[in-house]
């Protein structure tokens, strides 16, 4: 099975946002990204991150559509990933809205990664419920799927009311994987959505509120529970497996072992899978970014 790689924006730099958080940053690695052979680039969602969890370990975001709309205006067949959208946050048509719009300036180049959460203050911060962030998460995506069909709209919401929302003009939906390690976000893929996008938790499941997957061999047994559950409610279709593998691709591992660990990602079907290269400044990032490719997409 082939292996599709989505490169990192890393706009969450801001200790060095003149090379990282730019539009000149953003276009040369998007530029870069497409030449060397990536399929997509990627970005995060933290609108509203508490200083608690920057603190200790988080990290800032920019829009994640502001930002990809930047690297979609310089690029011509580059994916745009939003790894991931947390679609509770938002009102479910004003999420739409931003859906919509890049999808339709990007020529459909869009891939929605989403999922239900886990930052409780964020949540708090955004009058979001924290407590039914899966079933928000459903109604945004029962939202979208209907005002991307074309249609107008009416829907009740837990706190809003349509009673008939037209978005023009028309799209092809982007398809929509589901992040998380756990059963109900396994679940949710595979029950409406076209992709799962599972990550390496290396020790911080408590704190993502998931499923520890930090071995490669976790990770086959969850895909392995996800098949048994796809045959379980007949589906057939193709399901992406989108895994941000983290420190199993760490760059002070060896070229072989890191072909090794790809080639078992890609035997236990994983088709996607994300790298966040370091690199010191821009030149640096740019550098390790192109390196990677030639050794393991051009390869």
């Amino acid at each position: 099975m082939t292996i599709s790689f989505s490169l990192e924006l890393p706009t969450q730099r801001v200790e060095l946002s003149d090379d990282f958080v730019s539009a000149s940053a953003i276009a040369d690695i998007a530029r870069a990204a497409e030449a060397a052979g990536y399929a997509a680039v990627h970005v995060t969602d933290h609108p509203a991150p508490d200083t608690k969890w920057l603190d200790h370990g988080g990290h800032h975001a920019m829009d994640p559509f502001v930002a990809l709309s930047f690297a979609a205006a310089v690029t011509a067949e580059l994916r745009l990933l939003t790894n991931v959208y947390i679609a509770g946050y938002r009102n479910p048509f004003l999420g739409a809205k931003s859906i919509h719009s890049l999808q339709v300036l990007s020529g459909g180049r869009l891939i929605l990664g989403t999922a239900a959460g886990y930052l409780k203050p964020e949540f708090l911060a955004l009058g979001a419920d924290f407590d039914r962030r899966g079933a928000l998460l459903d109604e945004a995506l029962d939202v979208l799927d209907k005002v991307l069909s074309g249609a107008d709209v009416a829907y009740a919401g837990t706190s809003f009311a349509a009673r008939g929302v037209r978005l023009r003009p028309e799209t092809s939906p982007p398809p929509v994987w589901i992040g998380g390690n756990s059963k109900p976000a396994v679940r949710r893929a595979i029950d409406r959505g076209q992709g799962w996008a599972p990550f390496n938790t290396f020790g911080y499941a408590t704190a993502s509120r998931t499923a520890e997957i930090s071995t490669i061999e976790e990770l086959e047994s969850a895909i392995a529970w996800a098949r048994r559950y796809a045959e379980e409610v007949g589906r057939t279709a193709p399901l992406d497996i989108c895994f941000s593998a983290g420190n199993m691709l760490d760059e002070k591992r060896s070229t072989d072992e890191r072909h090794e660990v790809i080639g078992r990602l890609a035997a236990a079907g994983v088709t996607w899978l994300t790298v966040a290269p370091s690199g010191d400044d821009r030149d640096g990032y740019l550098e390790r970014a192109q390196l990677f490719a030639k050794e393991f997409i051009s390869a």
